[in-house]
């Protein structure tokens, strides 16, 4: 299995999920994609739970706070990119037009955070490694394969990205209709930026994690019976794969690939 030891700067390290029933999440997602479960301790009747996959962190998940739901915000998916300089990536972010919705704060002693807007309004976070690098596996069913982002303006959010993480944007297709773009970080492609024609108008921007699984079919139909709710149900996409955006039972929302295999 493909094993991470360190997560180059710019690139997506650590996917954790808020949600308003942590028991029922666990059970819900070790399920659909076959996660061992660790709860980690954090305070009385509060656990940090780490899904493994081999032995090797593949994400995790904890209780949103009281006051985040009293902000009326919904169960999530928070995407992590890994940066050499936690504090520094915050000054850049406020710079290029970005908000820290939480400045830089250490996390005991694997690494240091925050958590930055970006100027159309998508959330994210930033993780500067100490001793925990953040997602320790890659490349198997169960994993983070993927990043989109979802935003009204393109154009606004292309120069903040690049200037805060050096990120390029390939943009292969310009019609009205496609154009969709291309996420790289260095030589790797990461993610991607949802044409806006593609996008609902009403929707917030946010970010969409991407999660590999075998069987987009198999997975989605799972999902269904445990209490899922799709907003995409499993769709081919030429050349690419099958993908499908679902919800879990709280309302998180992920998408789940199934990459396209050439012959």
């Amino acid at each position: 299995m493909p094993h991470i030891d360190l997560h180059p700067p710019g690139s997506f390290c650590w996917i954790e999920l808020a949600t308003t029933d942590q028991d029922a999440a666990k059970r819900f997602y070790a399920s659909i994609f076959g996660w061992d479960v660790n709860d980690t301790q954090m305070g009385p009747g509060e656990a940090y739970s780490l899904f493994q996959i081999d032995g090797r962190d593949a994400a995790a998940a904890q209780t949103m706070r009281p006051e985040q739901r009293n902000q009326g915000m919904p169960p999530n998916w928070l995407l992590y990119v890994s940066v050499a300089d936690a504090d520094e990536a915050v000054r850049r972010a406020q710079r290029l037009g970005g908000t820290a919705l939480m400045p830089a704060f250490d996390v005991m002693d694997y690494g240091r955070m925050a958590v930055l807007q970006d100027p159309a309004g998508a959330v994210f976070a930033v993780w500067q490694p100490k001793t925990n690098v953040g997602i320790g596996i890659a490349g198997v069913d169960g994993t983070l394969c993927w990043a989109e982002l979802s935003t009204p303006d393109r154009d606004r959010v292309e120069p903040f990205y690049a200037g805060l993480f050096g990120w390029t944007f390939g943009k292969e297709d310009e019609e009205p209709a496609h154009g969709y773009w291309h996420i790289q970080n260095g030589e790797a492609f990461i993610g991607g930026v949802t044409p806006p024609a593609h996008r609902d108008p009403h929707v917030p921007a946010h970010w969409l994690a991407y999660f590999a699984v075998a069987s987009c079919d198999a997975t989605a139909a799972k999902a269904g019976t445990l209490g899922a709710s799709f907003f995409m149900p499993p769709t081919t996409f030429e050349e690419v794969g099958r993908m499908a955006v679902l919800s879990d039972p709280q309302g998180a929302v992920f998408a789940i690939f199934e990459a396209k295999t050439h012959s």
